[in-house]
């Protein structure tokens, strides 16, 4: 059977999470254009997967000045704002907030298997890039979780992980100024010389000093196509690809270039808002979730409990108590399920 969509169905936009991973961080995801099916088609009675191509995923990590509980200010620069500034980028991007200190890979990875979950992704084309303390956040998810990571970029960060042995399983690419006075380009290098006690070739790095930038400079990274373009030359495996370079001009230019061209994309603030209370949030008042309509499942072949509780961010004896079921209840194709 061929199933027609309406074009009407399809567009980028962007969507907000609020307490629904536990102990993880609220967070954006970004759909690109012609992968999003439309709020009035679900639940579905087919697999989306079935009929949306999976696309790369690329997780975004702010830094320090946009930590918080407003999730609006993480489109202030980084990934999202170069979208919103005009950058074509066709992959989904994860973008999580810190509301404050260092970033906890942990967290970061409850956030990535939700999104993984619910959405078409190609899981050999994940990628991380952040800047500052999302830079050390970088560093730090990638010590721990480098086999889930195709490629990384790590701008003006350093590191805390117990052991950078693992960096050296990834194509990476580290960026940092020199003049860089609020996160001198030393906590780079000690990553580096870190990890060259583990692999003195360190096969997967690209290591690169801009003479004279300082700290807020190397943000233009985000608005540089070449950026994502090298990122997207891996699949989860390969071996880092050195065939690109960056140049303070270029990273002028692609932010000026940005800035003649905008790109609507349709926000929705509130279409996420969980029961499970996400550690990561210190806003008062968070804590209970925002009554909101039942939201219903759709059962498709090979689904069980446990897996639809996983990829709706809640548990089995929720759906249980919500459905009026019990844990070992059968499921058949087609069945209707509240899942919050």
């Amino acid at each position: 059977m061929v199933l027609l969509l309406s074009p009407a169905v399809w567009s980028q936009h962007l969507e907000s999470f609020k307490n629904v991973v536990t102990d993880a961080y609220n967070f954006w995801v970004y759909t690109p254009p012609s992968v999003h099916i439309s709020d009035s088609l679900d639940p579905l009675p087919f697999n989306v997967n079935d009929v949306v191509p999976p696309k790369p995923l690329v997780v975004f990590l702010h830094g320090a000045s946009l930590c918080g509980s407003d999730l609006m200010r993480v489109r202030r620069y980084g990934v999202l704002h170069a979208i919103q500034m005009g950058l074509d980028l066709d992959a989904y991007v994860l973008a999580p907030q810190n509301p404050r200190g260092a970033w906890r890979p942990d967290r970061i990875n409850r956030c990535l298997d939700y999104v993984v979950a619910n959405y078409p992704i190609d899981t050999t084309r994940i990628y991380v890039i952040g800047m500052s303390l999302g830079g050390y956040g970088t560093i730090d998810y990638l010590a721990v979780y480098h086999a889930r990571i195709a490629a990384a970029m790590a701008i003006c960060g350093g590191g805390n992980a117990a052991s950078y042995c693992g960096l050296n399983e990834v194509p990476l690419w580290i960026v940092h100024g020199t003049a860089d006075r609020q996160v001198a380009v030393a906590s780079s290098r000690k990553v580096v010389n870190a990890m060259r006690k583990c692999n003195d070739s360190v096969p997967n790095l690209i290591f690169t000093e801009l003479k004279g930038v300082n700290h807020t400079f190397p943000a233009r990274l985000f608005y540089l196509e070449s950026t994502y373009q090298w990122l997207f030359e891996h699949r989860r495996g390969d071996s880092v690809n050195r065939d690109y370079s960056i140049s303070v001009t270029d990273m002028t230019n692609a932010y000026h270039k940005l800035r003649r061209r905008k790109s609507p994309i349709k926000v929705i603030t509130s279409s996420h808002t969980g029961d499970a209370v996400s550690q990561g949030d210190t806003s008062a008042g968070q804590g209970k979730a925002v009554a909101e309509k039942p939201k219903v499942y759709v059962v498709k072949k090979g689904d069980s409990l446990s897996k639809i509780a996983k990829r709706h961010g809640t548990t089995v004896a929720k759906l249980c108590k919500l459905n009026g079921i019990k844990k070992d209840a059968k499921l058949r194709v087609g069945q209707k399920l509240k899942v919050r």
